[in-house]
């Protein structure tokens, strides 16, 4: 089996995979350059940064690979959505991957700039529509995936309804961690993968020790579905904030900046999604995927690439 060729808009990629973006500031400029250099297509997770932190991040992933492909990933749901958008676009950033939530504006100002624009989706309904306004690609997550969720169905489920309905490429993404399970996506005809909870495990990844060796020791029944404030479920390991989430005892948001468009207030996440990516896992909310458990090891992206490269041609 070999690697399709996955094309958006004017960039193609040595490897059909892309880095998830992870927010807050767990995918960061070391992250997303080492991926883009080895490859792939880096992306930065500008959820929760500001304008010229973003701007940084962009240019300091650019010097680490300065021929490679760098994207962002911003959630609609931010408040300040739009003003990461055009920060990013000034910083000429190559594509931007956007989900929780669906914006129409957005794909104006990809046009102006041609810029690349990649909608998350969960639903053929909303795939369509995507393409309709001009998404260059989009990203079919399932259930199985990490973070804020669209869907309570398997990726194995929408991938085939969103392939159907549209003619832009489709990446698969949800519970994704090795090369056996880039081929079997590849197999269902998806033209690239994006996988985020594997690249946590690596090197170059920003979060504290104490955040990758909760991912080591996870077994498949860590693994949990919680409410978040921005109105989707998220999944996540178990900890003591997840427990107290569950018993309605979550610590209330202290100096609220507003940072959502939309928020419950049960708890800030912001500040749980800093605490453990600082490594303060007790008072943090530690996203992952569905497949955490079945990763074992930290290592360099670089080898991180080789292994999935290995099994994705054995298997």
């Amino acid at each position: 089996m070999k690697f399709p060729t996955l094309t958006i808009g004017r960039f193609t990629p040595k490897y059909p995979i892309i880095q998830g973006g992870m927010a807050v500031r767990v995918s960061t400029a070391p992250l997303a350059g080492a991926v883009a250099e080895a490859g792939g297509i880096g992306v930065i997770g500008a959820t929760g940064m500001e304008e010229d932190e973003l701007r940084n991040e962009i240019r300091e992933a650019r010097k680490i690979a300065p021929k490679g492909i760098i994207g962002i990933n911003i959630m609609y749901a931010a408040r300040e959505f739009a003003k990461i958008v055009r920060t990013a676009i000034e910083e000429k950033i190559d594509i931007i991957f956007t989900g929780a939530g669906f914006s129409r504006d957005i794909f104006a100002w990809g046009k102006e700039s041609d810029t690349p624009i990649v909608s998350i989706v969960s639903s053929a309904k909303v795939a369509k529509m995507a393409e309709k306004l001009g998404a260059a690609a989009v990203v079919a997550e399932g259930t199985e995936a990490g973070g804020h969720l669209g869907t309570d169905r398997s990726i194995k489920e929408i991938f085939p309804e969103i392939k159907e309905a549209v003619k832009i490429p489709v990446i698969a993404a949800g519970g994704i961690v090795d090369g056996k399970g880039i081929a079997e996506m590849i197999r269902l005809g998806a033209d690239g993968v994006q996988m985020a909870t594997r690249f946590v495990m690596s090197v170059e990844c920003a979060v504290s020790d104490a955040f990758k060796k909760l991912y080591l020791n996870s077994t498949a029944e860590d693994v949990v579905k919680i409410q978040s404030p921005v109105g989707l479920p998220g999944r996540a390991l178990k900890n003591s904030l997840v427990s107290r989430i569950f018993s309605g005892n979550a610590p209330e948001p202290e100096n609220c900046v507003g940072c959502l468009k939309h928020c419950s207030q049960s708890f800030c996440i912001m500040d749980a999604l800093m605490n453990s990516r600082n490594g303060n896992i007790k008072d943090g909310l530690v996203f992952c995927g569905q497949n955490v458990h079945r990763i074992k090891d930290i290592l360099p992206v670089r080898a991180i690439f080789d292994r999935l490269i290995a099994e994705f041609s054995n298997a």
